[in-house]
């Protein structure tokens, strides 16, 4: 049995990323104080539009949930979170929290980010209308699941209209048309790959156990431009001063998983007395459940960046 979310949400952010899918979207809600658990990872999330537009207008594969400041998610997604400019999302989070507070720029409110990869978005003549049990009192969602009727169904209208549009309309996304559903392992963004990373090292610096958010930085292990890609197994949650370096090879994880410092930090700036007390300090482990650091990632930055 697989569970699928349908979520209402609004014509403006709807166009606005249709005009050109993205890889991955943000849909957030206006406030960030509970956590999301309709769904897992893997699973449908679906898109419907305010009445009188009862319709299912697109989706996503669910990727991963978090709460965290507006700067943040804008700072990840950028306009994958449906609005063109910081301004417009600022706007758009006061008009529903009916709060003008938010509108001031020394506010970071926190809001929920539901994140979906490979999200689709089909033309009008491809909506599919809600199912009759999505009472028009909803404000937020419902569930369906593959195990009754009405859930069945909508899998298959879904499964359906993937398997015939456009790529552009299904994102690359498959579903097997009345055979078993099943869970599709999504393929992380860049701004899917940040918020995972930062969950799964409960939001502390791998190395030096630093909280302060807005300089923590999700860090690739092996790069992206080397072809490491956005997957939890080639990250670490690093402060914005210890992701440079690492980047730069002046540091590294060794073959015992302990932050190493190389001589060359001193030899090149002549300094770094507040790393070279850092090193030999065991790097943190993801929380329980989530995948730690890929032995052969970290073995390729031993090895083709670390500086020795």
């Amino acid at each position: 049995m697989v569970t699928m979310f349908v979520a209402i949400t609004d014509r403006h952010w709807f166009d606005l990323l249709a005009a050109g899918p993205p890889d991955e979207v943000n849909f957030w809600r206006p406030s960030g104080a509970n956590a999301f658990h309709a769904v897992t990872p893997g699973e449908l999330f679906l898109f419907k539009l305010h009445s009188p537009d009862d319709f299912i207008v697109g989706g996503g594969i669910f990727s991963h949930s978090s709460n965290v400041p507006l700067s943040i998610a804008w700072d990840a997604f950028g306009i994958k979170n449906g609005a063109v400019s910081l301004e417009e999302m600022r706007g758009r989070i006061a008009h529903y929290r009916r709060d003008t507070l938010a509108l001031d720029p020394r506010q970071d409110p926190v809001i929920g980010c539901r994140i979906l990869a490979q999200p689709f978005f089909w033309p009008p003549s491809a909506w599919i209308p809600a199912p009759k049990s999505f009472a028009k009192a909803i404000v937020q969602g419902k569930k369906y699941g593959t195990e009754a009727s009405e859930g069945r169904d909508l899998w298959d209208a879904v499964a359906m209209r993937l398997d015939s549009l456009p790529v552009s309309s299904g994102a690359g996304v498959q579903a097997e048309r009345f055979g078993s559903p099943r869970l599709v392992q999504p393929r992380l963004g860049q701004g899917a790959f940040r918020l995972t990373v930062t969950d799964a090292y409960e939001r502390r610096c791998a190395v030096s156990g630093e909280r302060t958010l807005p300089i923590l930085d999700a860090a690739h292990i092996k790069s992206y431009h080397a072809g490491g890609e956005h997957d939890l197994s080639n990250g670490l949650l690093l402060r914005t001063d210890i992701h440079r370096l690492f980047d730069l090879g002046y540091v590294t994880v060794s073959e015992d998983d302990r932050f190493e410092v190389s001589h060359r930090l001193k030899a090149d700036f002549d300094n770094g007395k507040h790393y070279y007390d850092l090193h030999g300090t065991p790097v943190r482990a993801p929380r329980r459940g989530y995948s730690p650091p890929a032995a052969g990632s970290l073995a390729w930055h031993r090895e083709h960046r670390f500086l020795g």
